[in-house]
């Protein structure tokens, strides 16, 4: 059987009750409420007033010259660490390779091609001048650098005679066409890596945007120009691309020896996309050719033709001219 619980009287129970309230109250203190302090407010230039500085145009460079030291942590790491502004086309943390062409070079960030990026070029129509568009940035990377310029799966030959006129070294040129799409994408990841090209110029046909991706990472561990021609209807999808152009070919103009090209800039790196815009190429492809129907030739009558005669006389097997 188990005993029964052991009680104790009302008025013990009550006394041990007391005891240990007091010894509760002994060893817990009440929080000692601090008195309220005001907000401190840190005095600015905003604080005074153009009365403080003498004149108003000492206030207004004051609060210039605080605004210009606030904004300097700011502009320091937009200028070392690859961050920009999306309104601001002035993106000076790296410098690209001039296109030869001043009016496209003020669209771009960094002044030209970027050195370590995809650039993607959408057109239809080939021989619009999709290509002498690089011509001028393809031969100073040829002369400057002693790396290898890469076309990879052209759907045409490269002329060599106009590759060398346009100032591309040919040593520098190498051609490579894979035998499946699959194999491309291979050449083309493994050169844009591999330091040793300075641009790759590529028609991999359709891309999805994993492989453009990977395609621009390896651009930028090789320090590469990577250009894609791509067809139009590529510019509806999104594309990790650094720069993206859309071209159109443009009509002849008789006032000009120069073709022309239309170009628009969908997507770059410190602004919005471009409006159409024409660009005169470094050619002379619309040079006027001269109307030989209004050449006169004058015909000289068969008396007035002077002939020449060479007589052979032989002297003991040998021929003498005269």
């Amino acid at each position: 059987m188990s005993q029964p619980l052991t009680t104790f009287p009302l008025d013990l129970q009550e006394l041990v009750h007391e005891h240990v309230q007091e010894h509760v109250q002994e060893h817990v203190q009440e929080p000692v409420q601090e008195p309220a302090q005001e907000p401190v407010q840190e005095a600015g230039l905003q604080d005074l007033d153009a009365q403080a500085f003498g004149s108003q145009a000492t206030y207004d460079l004051a609060l210039k010259e605080q605004a210009q030291k606030n904004e300097q942590p700011l502009t320091d790491l937009l200028q070392h660490n690859g961050i920009w502004r999306a309104s601001n086309i002035d993106c000076t943390f790296r410098q690209g390779i001039a296109t030869g062409y001043r009016e496209l070079d003020q669209h771009l960030p960094g002044s030209g091609w970027p050195t370590d990026g995809i650039t993607e070029l959408l057109h239809d129509k080939p021989g619009i001048g999709e290509f002498r568009l690089l011509e001028p940035a393809l031969a100073s990377l040829s002369q400057q650098q002693k790396r290898w310029l890469l076309w990879v799966a052209p759907p045409y030959i490269p002329y060599a005679p106009a590759l060398a006129s346009a100032g591309i070294d040919l040593t520098r040129v190498l051609i490579v066409n894979p035998a499946t799409p699959a194999d491309t994408l291979w050449v083309l990841e493994k050169a844009l890596a591999s330091r040793s090209c300075s641009a790759v110029l590529a028609w991999p046909g359709h891309l999805n945007e994993k492989q453009l991706r990977r395609l621009q990472v390896a651009s930028k561990e090789g320090h590469c120009l990577g250009i894609l021609y791509r067809p139009e209807a590529a510019a509806a999808n999104a594309s990790p691309a650094e720069l993206r152009i859309q071209l159109y070919p443009s009509i002849a103009s008789p006032l000009s020896e120069h073709s022309s090209l239309q170009l628009k800039i969908l997507k770059r790196k410190g602004g919005w996309q471009t409006d159409v815009f024409s660009l005169d190429l470094n050619d002379k492809l619309n040079q006027m050719t001269p109307d030989f129907s209004e050449l006169t030739v004058k015909n000289h009558a068969a008396s007035d033709i002077e002939l020449a005669f060479v007589e052979t006389h032989s002297f003991n097997n040998h021929h003498v001219l005269q």
